[in-house]
């Protein structure tokens, strides 16, 4: 019965009438909620478009680095495919084969090669990660921050109730319709961050295992390059 009659009022006055009318401190909650949602969004599209270009370009450079006949070819095609992580591994493995080369003829310290190319794929994994703690602090702290929202405007509302002295379910229901925004605009900021969070960790996953394979490629590439 009470539920049918709190809904009622909640429409009644509109979700944005009490937006308008909740008092200061919700309003702040309500505030720093929108905040990490936009902020939390400008990520998901930012990652989203750098994940996309970065795929299309790995699987360009990787067909143009497969058909070179040598780390020189590649290093002069790589220029058109800077959108993807594993040009970036390229450059450090082959600045260190270059140093190599010129120091001592020939690539003697594979050791030092495997490290650079590590390297590569470290700082690579690190630019991908950029702003994902973003995304997992929204996940975290927004439902929570919505929640005390809620709980200081049911406060509110009930403190309010005893001033009046009417405890009738009209007088508290827009209070507490009010107090209940906060959470639903938590929960809207930290489901959408959660789930691209996961998402774009697994993108990262892949592009790290990827550039793995690739340093393989890169010694392999080397050693015949160096054999020959």
């Amino acid at each position: 019965m009470t539920l049918p009659h709190t809904s009622g009022i909640f429409l009644q006055l509109g979700i944005w009438e009490l937006i308008k009318g909740a008092h200061l401190v919700p309003q702040i909650v309500m505030l720093i909620l929108a905040v990490f949602s936009l902020l939390s969004w400008a990520v998901v599209f930012s990652k989203w478009t750098v994940f996309r270009q970065a795929r299309s370009a790995n699987r360009a450079f990787l067909r143009a680095f497969r058909k070179a006949p040598g780390l020189e070819a590649v290093s002069v095609a790589s220029e058109q495919f800077r959108s993807s992580p594993l040009v970036s591994v390229f450059d450090f493995g082959y600045s260190e084969v270059d140093r190599q080369m010129k120091s001592r003829g020939s690539v003697t310290n594979k050791l030092a090669l495997e490290r650079s190319l590590q390297l590569g794929i470290s700082e690579e994994v690190t630019r991908l990660e950029r702003n994902m703690n973003l995304l997992a602090t929204t996940a975290t702290v927004t439902p929570f921050i919505g929640l005390f929202g809620t709980v200081w405007g049911i406060i509110d509302a009930f403190q309010a109730l005893g001033t009046a002295g009417a405890a009738s379910l009209r007088a508290v229901g827009p209070g507490i319709a009010e107090a209940l925004i906060t959470t639903a605009l938590g929960l809207a900021a930290a489901i959408p961050a959660a789930i691209f969070y996961n998402l774009f960790g697994s993108r990262i996953k892949e592009f790290g295992a990827r550039m793995e394979d690739f340093s393989l490629e890169f010694l392999n590439l080397t050693e015949k390059t160096f054999e020959d």
